[in-house]
């Protein structure tokens, strides 16, 4: 098996198009997504004006997708979607990894922050065993499609927990309201 390989999205617009729509993303808030929202996101500038698109490859096949949000801040969001056959093998620990390196050691940011549904166990775990921290927990936060409402958990990264490879502790419950 080679290394997980994080590279660039360079305008495959098709192959982005093929990935997002021809899997199923249960802990997304659409768990389909439609071929022509897509063509309109790409067209739009969605995957590039104000973000950073990757692919995550290994064997040289595209297995996923990870999008930085809010890239110019100090403070970036992202979505990980990895496809059907990728899920459960390590990778989305081994891309939050690539991640918080990426953005810490190359963008100079500050702290990194992500959401999940609470009901994505899978993802909590990646977040876990990628050093983030759950900082907090939302109730009835997260639309989805349809009409439900679920939790969502917040989790985080800090450049000085990466910096000195730790996992600082939250104070959530120092102070009791």
């Amino acid at each position: 098996m080679t290394a997980l390989e994080i590279r660039k999205f360079n305008s495959e617009n098709e192959e982005l198009l093929n990935l997002l729509c021809s899997n199923e993303w249960p802990f997304h808030v659409k768990v389909q997504l439609e071929p022509e929202t897509i063509k309109n996101e790409i067209e739009k500038g969605y995957y590039s004006e104000g973000r950073e698109t990757f692919w995550i490859i290994e064997n040289e096949q595209k297995l996923g997708v990870l999008i930085i949000d809010d890239i110019e801040d100090t403070i970036p969001l992202f979505d990980l979607r990895l496809t059907e056959e990728a899920r459960g093998k390590g990778i989305g620990q081994k891309s939050l990894s690539w991640l918080k390196d990426y953005l810490y050691g190359e963008k100079g940011k500050i702290r990194i922050e992500g959401f999940t549904r609470a009901d994505n166990l899978a993802m909590r775990k990646c977040f876990t065993k990628a050093g983030f921290v759950k900082e907090g927990y939302l109730r009835n936060a997260w639309e989805n499609d349809d009409g439900t409402i679920s939790d969502t958990v917040l989790y985080a990264s800090i450049f000085e927990d990466w910096k000195d490879n730790k996992t600082t502790p939250i104070k959530l419950d120092e102070v009791p309201y």
